[in-house]
């Protein structure tokens, strides 16, 4: 059974930094290329950032210079850093797992940047 569980997401002031992580288990973590998500009220589901297994990145514009994903292997995890959060930022943030037309989705967790 595939599980990706993500944690991590709150409430934070304008500016502010959150780290939202990814637990998977139930697949062969490495080799997967691992992307979060994010959904605001009333938007579509856009692409965050993912990386792959090799270790390359990619991020929407809107978040360039500002969130970095990364990896952990031996953990199984995947990380999203996300410093100087603006209002704009605030949605679900949903945790992915691809490869080769087989893709999983976590529950997601809350980022809300308020003041």
């Amino acid at each position: 059974q595939v599980q990706l569980v993500e944690s991590g997401g709150g409430l934070v002031q304008p500016g502010g930094s959150l780290r939202l992580s990814c637990a998977a288990s139930g697949i062969i973590f490495p080799i997967y290329t691992m992307g979060w998500y994010r959904q605001a009220p009333g938007k579509q589901r856009e692409l965050v950032a993912s990386i792959t297994s090799g270790g390359s990145t990619n991020y929407a514009e809107s978040v360039k210079g500002r969130f970095a994903i990364s990896r952990d292997n031996a953990k199984n995890t995947v990380y999203l850093q996300m410093n100087s959060l603006k209002p704009e930022d605030t949605a679900g943030y949903y945790c992915h797992a691809w490869r080769r037309g087989l893709d999983y989705w976590g529950q997601g967790t809350q980022v809300t940047v308020s003041s």
